[in-house]
C-alpha cells in the first residue's frame, strides 16, 4: 500500500494534509495563480501569437508531459529536491524543457511529422501505468531507474500502437489523439478528482489493478464511442482537454476546496460539479478567444486543446508537483500532488 503514488493512496488525504489544505486554501491556490496564469499564457500565445505558438510549442510541450509525470510521480521532484527554493523548480523545469525538445526530435525522426497524437498517447499510457496501475511492476525496484524504465516502456508501447494503427491507416490520427484525450480525462477524474476512489479501497492488489484498468479503459471506450456519434474528433479533444485541465485546477491547485470542508460523499459530488462547470466554461470560451484573436478556423480547436491540455495542465503540474508551490508555501508530501 505504501509504494503507491501519493495521488493513488486511499481515497482521502491524511488527517494532517487535510487539515493543512483546509487551513491554507483557497489562499494558497490564489497565490499559485501568479505562477500558473503567466506560464499558461506564455505556452499558449508567447511565441508570436496563438497560431504560431501552437505550431512552435505544441509538439515539444506535449512530448515533455511524460517527463513531467516521471519527475512528479516517480522521482518525487528529484533532482530539484537536492536544491533549495526556486532553484529546485528551475532545475527540474530545465530538465523538462531539454527532454521535451529531445523527444520531439526523436518523434519527428521516427514518424516524419510533428506527431502530437503520438506524444499524447505516450503521456496517457504513462498516466495509465503510473496512476491506474500504481507503477506496478516497476515501482519499488530502485529510486530513479523505475521512472526511466516507465518512460521507456510507455514510449515503446506508444510508438508501437501509433505505428500499428495510425501509420497503417487503420485509425485516423485525429481519432487516435481524441480517444487518448478522453482516456486521459477519465484518468484525471478517477485518480486526481476522486483520489482513486473506489478502487483504492480494494485491498488485494491484483484485483484492485485489474478492476481499475478495466473500469478506466471501459469509460474511455464507451465515452468516445458515444460522443463520436455527434462530434468531430477535434472537438472531442477540446472538451477532453478542458476536463483534464479542470480536474487539475480544482483538485490539485485548489486541493478540492471548498469540497474538502464537507463529508466525503457530498465533497466528491461537489468536486465533480466544479470540474464539470469549469470544463464547460473553458470549452465554450477558448474557441471564442481563438476566433477573436484571428486564429485560422482550421487551428481553432487545436489551439483550444493546446491551451488546456498542454499549457494550463502543464502549468498546474509544474507549480504543484515540481515547484512544490514555491514561493507560495511549502507543501507536505501527503498532499502533493
Amino acid at each position: 500500500m505504501d509504494d503507491r503514488p501519493a495521488v493513488c493512496r486511499p481515497d482521502a488525504l491524511s488527517p494532517a494534509a487535510l487539515a493543512d489544505a483546509r487551513r491554507n486554501q483557497p489562499r494558497r491556490a490564489l497565490l499559485g495563480l501568479a505562477f500558473v496564469l503567466p506560464v499558461t499564457a506564455l505556452l499558449a500565445v508567447g511565441a508570436g501569437g496563438p497560431a504560431t505558438t501552437l505550431e512552435a510549442l505544441g509538439p515539444p510541450v506535449t512530448f515533455a508531459l511524460p517527463i513531467v509525470a516521471m519527475i512528479a510521480f516517480w522521482w518525487e521532484d528529484w533532482p530539484g529536491s537536492l536544491l533549495r527554493g526556486g532553484w529546485s523548480g528551475l532545475s527540474d523545469t530545465a530538465l523538462v524543457v531539454a527532454g521535451g525538445a529531445a523527444l520531439t526530435l526523436l518523434g519527428r525522426a521516427v514518424t516524419g511529422t510533428a506527431a502530437v497524437p503520438l506524444a499524447a498517447g505516450i503521456f496517457t499510457l504513462m498516466l495509465q501505468l503510473t496512476l491506474v496501475g500504481e507503477g506496478w511492476p516497476l515501482r519499488g525496484r530502485g529510486s530513479r531507474w523505475p521512472g526511466v524504465a516507465a518512460l521507456a516502456v510507455c514510449w515503446v508501447a506508444g510508438l508501437a500502437v501509433y505505428l500499428g494503427l495510425v501509420r497503417t491507416g487503420v485509425v485516423p490520427a485525429e481519432d487516435y489523439g481524441a480517444w487518448f484525450a478522453v482516456l486521459g480525462a477519465w484518468q484525471m477524474v478517477w485518480y486526481v478528482a476522486l483520489r482513486g476512489w473506489p478502487f483504492a479501497r480494494i485491498r488485494h492488489r491484483a484485483v484492485r489493478l485489474a478492476t481499475a484498468h478495466g473500469a478506466v479503459l471501459a469509460c474511455g471506450v464507451v465515452t468516445f464511442a458515444l460522443v463520436r456519434l455527434a462530434w468531430e474528433p477535434e472537438w472531442i479533444a477540446v472538451v477532453a482537454g478542458a476536463a483534464i485541465a479542470s480536474v487539475l485546477v480544482v483538485a490539485m491547485l485548489f486541493e478540492a476546496w471548498p469540497a474538502i470542508r464537507l463529508t466525503p460523499l457530498p465533497g466528491r459530488s461537489l468536486v465533480l460539479v466544479l470540474v464539470a462547470l469549469l470544463t464547460a466554461a473553458l470549452s465554450a470560451a477558448l474557441p471564442q478567444v481563438a476566433h477573436g484573436a484571428g486564429v485560422p478556423e482550421r487551428l481553432v480547436a487545436g489551439w483550444a486543446t493546446h491551451t488546456t491540455l498542454n499549457a494550463l495542465s502543464l502549468a498546474v503540474i509544474l507549480h504543484v508537483a515540481v515547484w512544490r508551490r514555491w514561493p507560495a508555501s511549502p507543501q507536505s508530501s501527503d498532499s502533493a500532488p
